[in-house]
């Protein structure tokens, strides 16, 4: 097998054992064919590059510690890949360290600006009314684009107020709505996806005019738009999911909680969020002591 041939069964492998998403097998190629084409600059393969020679091509000192760091693992995958199928002799990523990550503090966006972006969409037409509740799910549950935007209408059950989702790693969780996402939703389902799906057969619950699910660009393009009119600059989708948490943590929920809700499969990950709160804390401090 060529290199590239061993990249495509490699991740033919991660699907079939693994079940991991398009975009994690798309992100893996990505960092497989970079370091690839680096140790060709060298002159050198996965079958005969050397630790110093792998470790140059996966840390580029002008890529974030996040992006070397999933490089990393991707190789460390690939190569445990390649010696239990023979193509290798050797593993070179057997003792190479992460790098270390820069910790970074989410944005924190108030529970005041929050309102105002509920508030943004005209609820009065159709698309303000799908857009309002997009933004009132999202923020309720803390998903993710991509699981916001596949929901179908058989993982929501509005009677009880609570959705099903698959996310990272095929892992599926249940989350409870909220009486005010239930209520945008339930009139989002009567009154705007009819019309926007006309007679066609879709069981997503997120639609555009062409009867079909919207796009992760578009929901994007949607939180960006009324966040844009409502003064919050640079806010994401990945920012309400942001803000779900941090509120969470504000008005103490547990931190195992707040976890399971979120679909991490490590607490470390959510652990964040208490630097989060504790930056809040600091600027009230700041703002009200008469010696902050």
């Amino acid at each position: 097998m060529n290199t590239n041939e061993l990249i495509d069964s490699f991740l033919d492998h991660l699907w079939l054992m693994d079940r991991l998403s398009n975009n994690t097998l798309m992100a893996y190629r990505r960092d497989l064919q970079k370091i690839k084409s680096r140790l060709e600059e060298m002159g050198r393969n996965w079958s005969d590059a050397n630790e110093i020679e792998l470790s140059k091509a996966i840390f580029d000192e002008n890529e974030k510690s996040s992006s070397q760091a999933r490089a990393l693992s991707c190789v460390r995958r690939f190569y445990v890949w390649l010696l239990s199928y023979k193509h290798i002799e050797k593993d070179p990523s057997l003792h190479l360290r992460q790098p270390k990550k820069k910790q970074h503090i989410p944005q924190i966006i108030s529970e005041q600006q929050v309102e105002a972006l509920l508030n943004a969409p005209d609820y009065e037409t159709v698309h303000g009314l799908r857009d309002g509740a997009l933004l009132e799910l999202m923020y309720a549950t803390g998903l993710r684009v991509s699981e916001a935007v596949s929901l179908t209408l058989s993982e929501i059950d509005l009677n009880i107020g609570v959705l099903r989702t698959v996310g990272k790693g095929n892992k599926e969780r249940l989350v409870p709505l909220g009486e005010n996402a239930v209520e945008v939703l339930s009139r989002y389902l009567c009154d705007s996806r009819p019309y926007l799906i006309k007679n066609a057969v879709c069981d997503d619950v997120f639609v555009s005019q062409k009867s079909c699910r919207i796009s992760r660009q578009l929901a994007w393009m949607i939180v960006k738009r009324y966040a844009n009119m409502v003064g919050i600059n640079q806010l994401t989708p990945h920012g309400l999911r942001h803000a779900f948490a941090t509120h969470l943590v504000n008005h103490g929920a547990d931190l195992r909680v707040v976890q399971m809700l979120l679909g991490h499969a490590d607490i470390s990950t959510t652990q964040i969020y208490t630097h989060v709160a504790n930056e809040r804390l600091k600027n009230i401090v700041q703002t009200h002591h008469p010696r902050g």
